[in-house]
């Protein structure tokens, strides 16, 4: 049986890991956003109408951390934010538009 090891924990499964990197309430939804590019966390926020702060700034540091998402810091003043998804975030991409796909056969007319 292979395993997988990444931030500190095993997996037996790679169906189980990448649901550890991109599963939760906000992950996918936040990097389905930012799949035309990058954006601020203030533009984010305005599109995840129900996130708070303290949340969206977990879920980013979790996605940086996981090479999905970069930060990066403009140097402006005030400084300026932007996040965008990594060549490895570009990779979900698919994956991420085939189940837009199968979530709107449930759209309700």
């Amino acid at each position: 049986m292979k395993t997988y090891f990444v931030n500190g924990t095993y997996y037996y499964c790679p169906v189980d890991l990448t649901l550890s990197i991109v599963g939760g309430r906000w992950k996918g939804i936040v990097i389905w956003n930012l799949r035309n590019g990058a954006m601020r966390f203030s533009e984010l926020k305005k599109t995840l109408v129900t996130i708070n702060d303290k949340m969206l700034s977990q879920v980013l540091k979790e996605l940086e951390e996981n090479g999905v998402v970069s930060r990066t810091v403009m140097s402006n003043i005030p400084p300026k934010v932007e996040y965008a998804l990594t060549e490895e975030g570009l990779t979900l991409l698919p994956i991420m538009q085939a189940m837009s796909n199968y979530g709107s056969k449930f759209e309700k007319e």
